[in-house]
């Protein structure tokens, strides 16, 4: 087997109409240049038309509740595939809550690759609900 000092560059396909370059070194070591990371600012427009749109004209029931978090979550999913984050498993957390005046804390921990993965979240209100809505983004190699 010949011995090649450098190293060499091919382009791959990522998308349909993207590109991504991995260099190949001598030693067997490769490495790809990914697109860059989950846009949060895109992601954060996607989830507050999602809001507005399916909450504004919402009461708080808590029969209703569930079924409309799981319809919410939906949305916003089917929403930011459509903006192309096709390489990137989605996570949406949606959580919706009587609008009574009180304060309300949320947290979450992800173990993930900091240079691609990422999440954006928002909130929305009205006098009688608020919800809370975050979606992660993880890129799946």
């Amino acid at each position: 087997m010949p011995n090649y000092d450098g190293q060499f560059t091919i382009m791959m396909p990522y998308t349909s109409n993207e590109m991504i370059r991995c260099d190949i070194h001598c030693n067997g070591v490769w490495s790809c240049c990914l697109p860059g990371r989950l846009k949060a600012g895109v992601v954060k427009e996607c989830i507050q038309q999602v809001l507005k749109a399916e909450l504004a004209s919402k009461q708080y029931d808590p029969e209703e509740v569930p079924s409309l978090t799981r319809s919410v979550s939906d949305s916003i999913k089917d929403k930011v595939k459509e903006v192309g984050f096709d390489r990137y498993k989605l996570v949406v957390q949606v959580v919706i809550g009587e609008q009574r005046g009180e304060g309300v804390k949320m947290a979450a921990r992800c173990f993930w690759d900091a240079d691609t993965d990422s999440y954006a979240q928002d909130i929305y209100m009205n006098d009688s609900l608020f919800c809370v809505a975050a979606v992660f983004g993880c890129f799946h190699y």
